[in-house]
């Protein structure tokens, strides 16, 4: 059975696109357009293998989302990529103070998303 990633970016453009190389690489994909939707999915039972996340969304951000993902039960391990626009260090550090387990700068190519991605999964 292929890992399930979970993309969270409130970008119809991003997700389509991302969906569709990781679909490509032999994943399967779960998608929301926003935090809260994301927390939704999760608290109804998705169990995504490695979540990718956007920082810059409406109400709930990545940050926000990360944070609670991370008390969730049987979510404290799960690899977190954090992929964004924002390149400063002290975002940086805040997605890393907020357990997150790596990070990609939009435009990512798609060899370097799938790459990336098949080092954080636990199977890879």
């Amino acid at each position: 059975m292929p890992a399930t990633i979970f993309i969270v970016d409130d970008s119809a453009t991003i997700l389509m696109s991302m969906e569709a190389i990781l679909t490509k690489a032999g994943f399967a994909v779960s998608k929301a357009a926003s935090g809260e939707e994301a927390m939704s999915k999760l608290q109804g039972g998705l169990k995504p293998s490695l979540i990718i996340t956007d920082i810059h969304m409406g109400a709930m951000n990545g940050i926000e989302l990360i944070k609670k993902v991370r008390v969730m039960p049987g979510f404290q391990f799960i690899p977190i990529l954090v992929v964004t626009t924002e390149s400063q260090q002290s975002k940086r550090d805040e997605a890393r103070a907020a357990k997150a387990t790596g990070w990609l700068v939009k435009p990512v190519q798609p060899d370097d998303l799938v790459r990336v991605v098949k080092q954080i999964l636990p199977n890879g």
